[in-house]
Formats: structure tokens, sequence, C-alpha cells
């Protein structure tokens, strides 16, 4: 491993200095091209979702009690869209490598060989984590299959599945950004060129 250090390039999640690349630029366009329209439609639904609570909880205020009356069954459909929003938020913040890290070491460690053992070791066990989670919602769909009516909500009888599939897929976006990180963290590892570093040799 010659190249262990994170000084270049800067990706997103990594540090705050502008310039940063994202990690779709460094996967092959037929993977990376996927994965940057899925990040955009991850913020599509998170911006979508925040509205929809903000203007819901605003309008149940004043309908309530301005007019006493309620929204019907309100609570069914913006669980489901909160829930959704939710995890599309986690997925944005996976593309980002912006999930919180309670990890001490990133503090104490000075050396660079064991810096970069260590982004590994921390990528490994979240995909490891994620993947565990993806294969429980999908135990968690074959129990909700397997009973002769799909569960639902009382009133507007919106099947739970719904949103399970939704988080499930989730997980498995999480999955597919934590392991672009680990695939370029283990080629700056092993000193392998990086895109954004061709491009800026090409540049000069």
């Amino acid at each position: 491993m010659s190249n262990l250090t994170d000084d270049k390039p800067t990706f997103f999640g990594y540090a705050t200095a502008e310039g940063q690349q994202k990690i779709t630029d460094e996967l092959p366009k037929l993977i990376g091209m996927p994965m940057k329209f899925i990040a955009f439609c991850m913020r599509l639904i998170v911006t979508f979702s925040g509205f929809i609570m903000a203007f819901t909880f605003g309008a149940v205020v004043v309908i309530r009690y301005g007019f006493g009356g309620d929204l019907f069954a309100y609570e069914e459909w913006l669980l489901a869209i909160s829930i959704v929003g939710f995890f599309a938020g986690a997925v944005l913040a996976s593309s980002r490598n912006l999930h919180i890290n309670a990890d001490i070491l990133g503090i104490v460690i000075q050396n660079p060989r064991l810096i970069w053992w260590r982004g590994f070791i921390v990528l490994l066990v979240e995909l490891l984590v994620i993947l565990f989670l993806f294969y429980a919602c999908y135990i968690s769909l074959l129990d909700d299959f397997s009973f002769p009516r799909l569960r639902s909500t009382p009133v507007l009888r919106i099947p739970f599945v719904s949103w399970r599939i939704a988080i499930m897929v989730a997980f498995g976006f999480m999955a597919l950004f934590t392991s672009a990180y680990l695939y370029v963290h283990i080629r700056k590892g092993l000193g392998l060129p990086l895109k954004s570093d061709t491009a800026e040799e090409a540049a000069k």
C-alpha cells in the first residue's frame, strides 16, 4: 500500500473543503450515473416529504383550532410519507458519507497506515450492518406476505408492506453507496490511480 493517506481527492463527508469530489465520479459510468440519479431522486423525496409534513402540521393547527375540524386520517398517510422521507434522507447521507460516527480512534490515531486500516474497518462494519438490516427487512416482508390479507392501517387501509418495501430499498441503496466508498478507499490504500487524479494531471 503506497498511498495510505486521505489527502486527495477530498470526497463528500471526509472534510468541508471546497472542491469536494462526488464518490460517484470515481466509479465506472455504468454504475456511477445510476447512483447519481438515485441521489437526485432522494433529494427530491426529502424535499417533498419535508414540505408535506410542515404544510400538514400547519394545516392541522389551523383547521383544528381555527375551525374546530380535523384532517381525515392524516396520521396514516403522513406516517407513510415521513417514513419514506426519513429513509430517503438516510440514503442521501450515505451518498455523502455523513452518518454520525462515534469513533474516538479517528482523533487518536496519527499513523497513516493505521488511519487507512481504521477507515477500512469502519466502512466494512457499516456495510455489514446495513446488509444485515437489508436481510432483516427481507425476512419481515416474507412474514407480511405469508398472511392471506396484507395488514394495513385501520382507516385508509394503507398496507404496512408498502413502506417496509421502501425501507428495504433504502437499505439497499445505503449499502450501494457505502460499497462505493469502500471501493475508493481500497484503491487509495493500494496506490491505484483515481479518476480525479487523472483529471488533475491532464489539466496540468
